[in-house]
């Protein structure tokens, strides 16, 4: 067998452009799928892919880490998010390959199952954009979680931290404390709720602040605390509370990960699987994890491919926690890939068709092309114009 092509779908769904790769062989209707989508970079994946493709074209799909080995190795300079992004949904579409040649889900191949169900949590807002970032005062807050509860979820994150430098202001650290108090309320001990920092805070003491506001009420984690690679920054964190923390999902390089976890700075780490280098590289790094006793929730915002390798990934992964999602992002999600994802009591079920299990369809694709996404990275400057992290 051989790959005797590569190519890209762009789909957009307003926030994200979602960037899916076919992996073309030379068998007869045999093709796999993956994802490749990294917000705000869509047009220099999708360069990416057409740069690697041949590279592997000729080669054998089955052989997957020989093709991601050939990748990295061959491409010489060192691939960073956009590279890594691209390979990662190579890697996926190699995979869900394999998984149709034997006829077996991709899970299986990757160890087979170690759990019977798969624990999800969705965003306020089931994923729309406005909801999800734009939802900063006690009522909304508190409504859009009793929505995602009555929808069945039994675990949540919101994103309510203020964009912040190196200090937090007394009222806003307040405010934090009054809107996690407020959902605790609302929801009770029973539903989980994470809280995303999204490497606002710039300091150990700002996000020191913030996670002592939380802390009362309990969060399962708080994710992204501080700027991504600040490990020292981490770790003097871990030490000064028993809040868990998490964070990763802007880390490609396994190294990054291990010096993470050698430093113990974390309770659970965050992969992306479609950017640190796919199926094979997101179980290298849970491996690495288990050995020092820390948990894997993988991070998931994106499309409906990434998805679905995501529930293959939790299926087969001991040390996995919970399984983010968006499948509300857009009313059309599940129109342009129809697949597993099945959740029954706030639980994904275990899929049995072979590969990944999908089917695209490339007609409901085109009905959503290319559009530049909505840049809502440049609210994130302060009251004095100063730049910060979103």
């Amino acid at each position: 067998m051989k790959i005797t092509g590569i190519e890209t779908r762009v789909v957009n769904a307003e926030m994200r452009n979602w960037v899916f790769v076919k992996v073309l062989t030379d068998e007869p209707e045999l093709h796999g799928w993956g994802e490749a989508t990294l917000e705000w970079k869509t047009r220099a994946v999708v360069g990416a892919v057409e740069d690697l493709a041949p590279l592997i074209v000729g080669r054998d799909p089955r052989d997957i880490e020989q093709a991601v080995r050939v990748m990295r190795k061959q491409s010489f300079w060192r691939l960073g998010a956009i590279g890594m992004s691209a390979i990662s949904g190579i890697e996926m579409a190699l995979w869900d390959i394999l998984g149709k040649h034997f006829g077996v889900p991709v899970w299986r191949l990757l160890g087979g199952k170690v759990r019977d169900k798969v624990g999800v949590y969705t965003h306020l807002g089931l994923g729309d954009m406005r909801a999800v970032y734009e939802t900063m005062e006690t009522d909304p807050l508190v409504e859009r979680a009793h929505a995602v509860v009555e929808k069945g979820y039994r675990a949540f994150k919101a994103v309510f931290i203020p964009y912040t430098h190196y200090h937090a202001p007394l009222p806003n650290v307040d405010k934090v404390a009054r809107l996690m108090e407020a959902l605790r309320k609302a929801v009770g001990p029973e539903i989980e709720i994470m809280v995303d920092f999204h490497g606002r805070p710039a300091s150990v003491a700002a996000a020191l602040a913030y996670i002592d506001a939380l802390a009362p009420s309990r969060p399962m984690f708080v994710e992204e605390p501080l700027p991504p690679g600040d490990t020292a920054g981490l770790k003097a964190l871990a030490a000064r509370t028993s809040v868990p923390l998490a964070t990763g999902e802007r880390l490609v390089e396994r190294a990054e990960f291990v010096e993470l976890l050698s430093a113990g700075a974390v309770s659970i780490i965050q992969p992306d699987i479609c950017h640190c280098g796919g199926l094979s590289e997101a179980k290298k790094i849970a491996s690495h994890a288990e050995a020092v006793g820390v948990g894997v929730a993988p991070h998931n915002p994106l499309g409906p491919i990434a998805g679905v390798a995501a529930l293959h990934f939790a299926v087969s992964t001991p040390n996995h926690v919970i399984q983010e999602e968006m499948v509300g992002a857009v009313p059309w999600y599940f129109d342009v890939v129809k697949g597993p994802i099945r959740m029954v009591d706030g639980f994904w079920q275990v899929p049995e068709a072979p590969g990944l299990g999908i089917e695209v369809d490339e007609a409901a694709c085109a009905r959503h092309p290319f559009a530049p996404e909505v840049l809502h990275t440049q609210n994130a400057v302060m009251p004095d114009g100063t730049v910060v992290d979103w």
